[in-house]
Formats: structure tokens, C-alpha cells, sequence
């Protein structure tokens, strides 16, 4: 089989793990980057979970999109199942991307399951900030992990408003 694509949103853009030969903007339609998967494990705990980003329903989501061989299709895709699927709050799907050369390609992209018990709906900024802050789970501070990610979307000219002001909120600003 040929080389195939994988979208990349929220951690992936910042630690995609797996070997990849191209990386391109991408835009995705149809979804948008939304801290709505409560977090049990790696940013909270079953009694103070925290919030992880999905790709929820409607609007338009900009990220990145991963050019990886052929020849690791297996390899990869076995690693982003054991990452991304653990409780199965995300369901694996090929989309349609637009990457930024203008060309649509099919990229291996991870949505919520909005009936899944991990999924917190769609929350104001408010809110989403207030269940962030304090967090904590194996992987650290839920606040670092929403600060990292703005920080990589801004390095990259991505805007997401509505993740900044969470962000802001976060920040005491």
C-alpha cells in the first residue's frame, strides 16, 4: 500500500510519536478542536478529572497533517490505536483533509464518540477552563497540557479562539 495521512489536532501537533516523512497545514471540515473528553488518567483523576481535546461536530478544525510510508502503515497505526483508542472515547475515521497546497487527501483522524461516558459535551470557555484548572494526572498538570498546545498552535499561526480564551482564563487574564 501507498503512503497515508494522518490529522493531527491537539497533542499529536506537539508529539506525534510515530515516524513521518511530510507535514503540511491541514484543515478538516466538518469538525472542531474542543476540550470535551474528560480525562481520568493522564490529566485527572475519576474523582477531579481533567479535560482533553476532541474533534467534536461542526465547524472547521486547522491542524496538521503526517505523511507516513506505506511500508509503516502497521506499525504506526498500531501505535496511534494504543494511544488514541485506550477507552474508546475516540473513534478512528478517514477524512477528507485540505492541505495547505490546496490538495484533499484521506487522513486517519481521531473523533469523539459523543455517546461515550468520557464525553463533556460542549462546555463555555468558562466552564472548560474551571474543570482544567488544578487537574492533574499521570501526565501532569491539565493547564500545561492546554498551554502547551496554544503555545504550539501559535508558533504555527494556527488561531482557535475559543481554546485561547480558555487559555486567557487559565492565565488569570
Amino acid at each position: 500500500m501507498g503512503d497515508f495521512w494522518v490529522f493531527g489536532y491537539g497533542s499529536l501537533i506537539w508529539r506525534p510519536g510515530f515516524a513521518h516523512i511530510e507535514t503540511q497545514r491541514a484543515r478538516l471540515f466538518g469538525y472542531r478542536r474542543s476540550l470535551c473528553v474528560r480525562s481520568f488518567v493522564h490529566r485527572g483523576t475519576p474523582e477531579r478529572p481533567g479535560l482533553v481535546l476532541g474533534l467534536d461536530r461542526g465547524g472547521s478544525c486547522v491542524g496538521l497533517a503526517f505523511r507516513v510510508p506505506g511500508e509503516l502503515r502497521g506499525e504506526v497505526l498500531a501505535y496511534l490505536r494504543e494511544r488514541e483508542l485506550v477507552t474508546s472515547v475516540y473513534l478512528e475515521r478517514t477524512l477528507p483533509v485540505l492541505l495547505a497546497g490546496g490538495e484533499t487527501v484521506p487522513a486517519v483522524t481521531y473523533v469523539v464518540d459523543r455517546g461515550h461516558a468520557q464525553y463533556a459535551g460542549n462546555l463555555d470557555e468558562a466552564d472548560a477552563a474551571s474543570i482544567v484548572s488544578g487537574s492533574v494526572g499521570k501526565s501532569g498538570q491539565n493547564e500545561d497540557y492546554v498551554l502547551n498546545t496554544l503555545r504550539h498552535l501559535e508558533a504555527l499561526g494556527i488561531r482557535d479562539h475559543w481554546l485561547e480564551a480558555v487559555g486567557r482564563r487559565l492565565a488569570g487574564n
